[in-house]
């Protein structure tokens, strides 16, 4: 993959947060965007960017391999033409636009990739740990922990610098067919599937590292996706990103900026999250559909008349909103299926229950026979 650089500053404007507190964008645009639209705007041009060049990419890479190969002609037979599928009529100003995290994928796609890398030993047990608390605390508040968004960030940049971009694109197609291939939401999945039987583009949306977030585009047979671009020069990545993760106004911004570059109607799109933090993506185009919703969205949905799609069991779907400790039997059970004696499993579960106890000011013991149950 060819190495990118910085596109040519962040030229949008403040972006969507007017959509969210319309009486406030006043005072906004006033004083100007703030260090973080201006984050969150280079992130979605970026994304933008590298989604296309690595269509591209692939499609001539696609092109040079058929051209490449002779056909093979047999004398004195005739040669009967294969019947071939009726194709689509192209629907060329509407798409799709997916989530991908408890969206399309079961559970967070980066904790799945980095047990992947884990049992590759290239993360540490307690390092995953740790991911796995924050994650697992920004899906019952709802809310992002700047300091944990950004811990989590110089971890992930500190992991892939100096690694290849092909390098990391290999580890995420193994570890897809190995962990996340079987936790694709089949009923999202449908859905997909109904937009590019209608000719449309279907495009994921994720804070995901782009290079990962293709992989599982391409395995899906999807158009494309937009995700995290962390920066790269001739192949090898820097340490740095290109403007910030992927998320929240980001996100709008990348679909935004998508939508200018192929000439898409964005009253004609449709978006799918589960999450409250895509509200600005889901009020950006004409259809808005809320995936296995979290509190929040599920009822803004509601209250906007969006539609509401749910695939999760009865169980899963009434957890919305308990407390954490009732989550940490499942995060302990994802984590530790990566090791392999029954005694680690057991101390993964404990050191989660422990870093839960911390700051929840529970009894760490109690949590911790709590997660052993669940199991």
């Amino acid at each position: 993959m060819p190495g990118r650089s910085l596109p040519n500053g962040a030229r949008f404007g403040v972006g969507l947060s007017g959509i969210l507190r319309p009486g406030r964008r006043r005072i906004r645009n006033l004083l100007g965007p703030s260090e973080a639209e201006l984050r969150a705007n280079l992130a979605g041009e970026a994304s933008a960017d590298a989604a296309l060049a690595i269509q591209e990419a692939e499609a001539a890479e696609a092109a040079a391999s058929l051209e490449s190969v002779e056909p093979e002609i047999t004398p004195d037979l005739e040669v009967l033409e294969p019947p071939t599928a009726p194709v689509v009529p192209r629907d060329l100003t509407a798409a799709a636009f997916f989530d991908v995290d408890n969206t399309m994928v079961q559970g967070a796609s980066i904790i799945h990739f980095a047990r992947g890398l884990a049992a590759r030993k290239y993360l540490r047990t307690s390092d995953l740990v740790d991911f796995a608390w924050k994650q697992v605390k920004f899906r019952i508040t709802g809310k992002e922990n700047s300091d944990d968004v950004a811990e989590g960030r110089e971890k992930a940049l500190s992991f892939v610098a100096g690694r290849s971009t092909a390098e990391l694109a290999r580890l995420g197609e193994e570890i897809y067919d190995e962990v996340i291939a079987d936790k694709i939401w089949a009923g999202t999945r449908a859905l997909a599937q109904m937009h590019l039987d209608a000719g449309q583009q279907v495009w994921l949306v994720t804070a995901t590292p782009v290079e990962l977030a293709q992989v599982i585009a391409k395995r899906l047979g999807l158009t494309g996706a937009l995700g995290t671009v962390a920066e790269s020069e001739d192949g090898v990545f820097t340490g740095r990103l290109v403007g910030d993760i992927l998320h929240g106004l980001g996100k709008a911004h990348a679909v935004r900026t998508l939508a200018v570059r192929e000439g898409l109607n964005l009253k004609r799109c449709t978006a799918y999250s589960d999450s409250y933090n895509d509200v600005p993506m889901l009020s950006l185009v004409g259809t808005a559909v809320a995936v296995n919703p979290d509190a929040d969205l599920r009822e803004l949905a509601k209250n906007r008349g969006w539609d509401v799609r749910d695939f999760r069991t009865g169980r899963k779907a009434a957890k919305i909103g308990v407390p954490t400790a009732l989550l940490l039997g499942a995060v302990g059970g994802a984590v530790g299926a990566i090791l392999s004696r029954r005694r680690e499993r057991a101390l993964l579960a404990q050191l989660v229950a422990d870093r839960a106890a911390s700051e929840s000011g529970r009894q760490p013991m109690k949590m911790f026979r709590r997660c052993a149950n669940s199991r």
